[in-house]
């Protein structure tokens, strides 16, 4: 990780962790977070073994034996019952998600760590992690050889990095073993298998169990949409109806009608600065071939220095013209509260902005009811909508190689990363775990949190969402891409000369990591882009 990228994070994120901030932004109160009442009396469900209780609702996470949670847990009781299990399994976890597991929710329930504990006698003790900061924790656990946690949660995309330097445990024995049905129609990842290769598998084996959806979402102003002087006002400049853009395109128009900086109101606030903008250059590049234009190509050799390359990123440096003046400095934290304040005709951002800003506990906010969401705008292709969206950042859970416990610590991350539990816990407002499965999108409690609007356009989103760099070199080949696209935002560089020094720079990485091992962790990334083609409507 460069100092660039290490400092503009923490500097971000150091004010006491993302959920933390955002709810600050946007003054959500305390009483949100509802103190559950005493742990109810058992009441579980004919046939079923484990789960919540006390609470409204309370049996659709209630499980049977022969689910992926229940048999989590009849098999952590059985490592207990035969003496092996640990005295505790120690979980390394972002300060700003740790209320998700500890604070109960809905009022009665018992929280996620108690029940865990409850169901299998097993203690789980959670080390919180400074956000921003769990890359850095997990290597040096990793290269002190300190053993200090028997599960990382890191970014998604540092499974390649981590699992070539052996620090993680390759986990397709237990997989085998307690089948976690991720790829269940139904209640699965999107996408099913193509899903469960994008998030918890490197080179073909599972390294990893996601615990987040962090798939970027696009937003916009329902009643700046809405109002009929706007429309009318919009129409006879551009020709055509006001409404969420399709294409970029019709977004730059957007953006450029809504860009009155003077009374307030900024067209877009996609995030341009270091570290997390080139999420938002990805959506424009990825988009300009049909079902993709790739990163690399199947030799392996970068295919950004191209004329799609440079085309997105001179699209990335004018939008610039709809943004703040201040936007190359702009973070999440500064985003949030701007759209709150109303600052904003559109924005992408997390998945959890409607959580926290469309609604009526936070009083500080001015767009309560007036938020929409809207599939990423594309390009027009062939007949069809390349619409692409990316994931970036996604905590996921891993298994550290040090642990001692590891059937134990895996049998934890199935259960957290189960339909049941998951839909729960990432239901609870006091953290920043947000929805990825399909049963996610369709439970009440997170329809009800994030709202139903939402939730139907982000599993659409994640449909259509491409992976960030998730192999060896990772972190530098996104160093690399970053810097340069700060230094086209900046013109210190042309849009060519920045694409150009980049691919340099993916070649040296290239070189460095292993040309035959990156190509095949390339061709294996390449199964989870997605191919979902719009019709133009």
């Amino acid at each position: 990780m460069s100092d660039l990228i290490r400092i503009s994070r923490r500097r971000l994120l150091a004010s006491g962790g993302k959920a933390a901030v955002i709810m600050a932004a946007a003054g959500i109160a305390p009483q949100f977070i509802r103190p559950g009442r005493a742990f109810a009396a058992d009441a579980l469900a004919p046939g079923m073994i484990g789960g919540p209780t006390g609470f409204d609702g309370a049996e659709r996470y209630q499980y049977g034996a022969d689910t992926p949670e229940g048999r989590a847990i009849e098999a952590a009781k059985a490592l207990k019952g035969a003496g092996k299990a640990p005295a505790k399994i120690v979980l390394g976890l972002s300060d700003g998600s740790i209320g998700q597991l500890t604070q109960p929710f809905p009022a009665g329930a018992p929280s996620i760590k108690d029940l865990w504990e409850k169901e299998t006698g097993i203690p789980i003790e959670i080390v919180g992690l400074p956000n921003g900061q769990e890359f850095t924790k997990t290597m040096q656990d990793i290269s002190t050889k300190g053993g200090a946690y028997d599960i990382y949660s890191t970014e998604w995309n540092r499974l390649g990095d981590l699992a070539e330097t052996g620090g993680i445990a390759k986990l397709d024995d237990f997989v085998a073993q307690h089948k976690p049905e991720w790829d269940d129609p139904v209640s699965g990842y999107v996408n099913g298998a193509k899903g469960v290769s994008l998030l918890n598998k490197y080179r073909g084996s599972n390294y990893g169990v996601s615990l987040d959806g962090d798939f970027q979402t696009w937003v916009y102003r329902t009643d700046l949409f809405g109002d009929e002087a706007e429309k009318k006002a919009f129409k006879d400049k551009y020709g055509y109806d006001l409404a969420p853009p399709k294409t970029w395109k019709q977004h730059g128009d957007i953006a450029a009608f809504f860009q009155r900086p003077d009374k307030g109101l900024f067209g877009s606030t996609d995030l341009r600065n270091q570290g997390w903008g080139y999420t938002n250059w990805y959506q424009r590049y990825v988009s300009m071939a049909s079902p993709n234009q790739f990163l690399f190509g199947d030799d392996g050799k970068p295919m950004i220095n191209s004329e799609q390359g440079i085309a997105a990123t001179n699209e990335y440096v004018a939008s610039l013209a709809h943004h703040s003046p201040d936007a190359i400095s702009w973070g999440w934290p500064e985003q949030y509260g701007n759209f709150a304040k109303g600052g904003a005709a559109m924005t992408c951002a997390f998945s959890n902005l409607p959580k926290f800003l469309d609604n009526a506990g936070n009083k500080d906010s001015a767009v309560t009811g007036k938020i929409g969401s809207m599939l990423p705008p594309g390009r027009e292709i062939d007949g069809k909508l390349i619409s692409r969206s990316v994931l970036w950042f996604s905590l996921t859970g891993m298994v550290s190689a040090q642990s001692k416990n590891q059937e134990v610590a895996y049998l934890l991350l199935q259960w957290l990363g189960s339909a049941r539990i998951y839909a729960w816990m990432s239901a609870n407002p006091g953290g920043y775990l947000d929805p990825f499965r399909l049963s996610d999108f369709s439970d009440p409690l997170v329809r009800q949190t994030y709202h139903a609007y939402h939730m139907d356009v982000v599993r659409e989103t994640v449909a259509r969402t491409v992976p960030t760099i998730n192999y060896p070199g990772a972190t530098a080949f996104h160093n690399a891409l970053d810097e340069n696209l700060m230094a086209a935002l900046t013109k210190a560089k042309t849009s060519e000369q920045a694409m150009a020094d980049t691919e340099a720079e993916w070649k040296k990485i290239a070189r460095r990591t292993g040309e035959d091992k990156l190509l095949e962790a390339i061709k294996t990334n390449k199964e989870a882009w997605p191919t979902v083609l719009d019709p133009i409507v």
